[in-house]
């Protein structure tokens, strides 16, 4: 497979890496554009999502190596498919969602399941939709790009301080909210 993955390791850093940022900023873009914090507090989503400046939530984007690995983990079986074909991101994306946001196995909200075993209206069903499909989107997109061109060093060096800064912020958010005096 011309300038695919030689191995398992290089896949899974980078999809760790484009994951977890990616993640991180369509997160964080969604959280201001959608206006999570106030959404999140109103019923019926306040019984079903954490809050906002819940620690939990602060916490998220250090989990997200986790599913970085996961996501190698199938990506790596389907590498002459999804990276040594042009279009080969369009795959990758299509997955994405069709199997991460639309055909769950449990009734998240966007889901078919969701949209049928939740009391959810179709507007909160729909409200979070664009979050998922544009990070799935641009993890998608960044990813094939990074394996399809492991010379530009520029990518890797820009990819890795982001990842680093992404989590480094949770850190020490976490760390001065537990310096706070209640």
């Amino acid at each position: 497979m011309q300038n695919g993955p030689q191995n398992f390791v290089p896949l899974t850093l980078r999809t760790v890496v484009v994951h977890t940022v990616t993640y991180f900023v369509v997160g964080l873009l969604a959280f201001v554009l959608l206006g999570y914090g106030q959404r999140f507090a109103e019923p019926p989503l306040s019984a079903y999502m954490l809050q906002t400046d819940d620690r939990w939530v602060m916490a998220g984007p250090l989990f997200q190596p986790l599913r970085g690995i996961l996501f190698a983990s199938v990506f790596y079986f389907l590498r002459e498919q999804l990276f040594g074909h042009r279009h080969g991101w369009l795959l990758m994306w299509w997955l994405l969602v069709v199997l991460g946001i639309f055909s769950t196995f449990g009734p998240a909200p966007g889901s078919l399941e969701g949209m049928i075993y939740t009391r959810l209206s179709w507007q909160n069903h729909v409200f979070g939709l664009p979050e998922g499909v544009v990070q799935a989107l641009l993890l998608s997109v960044l990813l094939f790009y990074w394996m399809r061109h492991p010379e530009k060093r520029w990518l890797s060096w820009l990819l890795g301080v982001l990842f680093v800064l992404v989590m480094l912020l949770p850190v020490l958010g976490l760390m001065t909210q537990q310096a706070r005096p209640n």
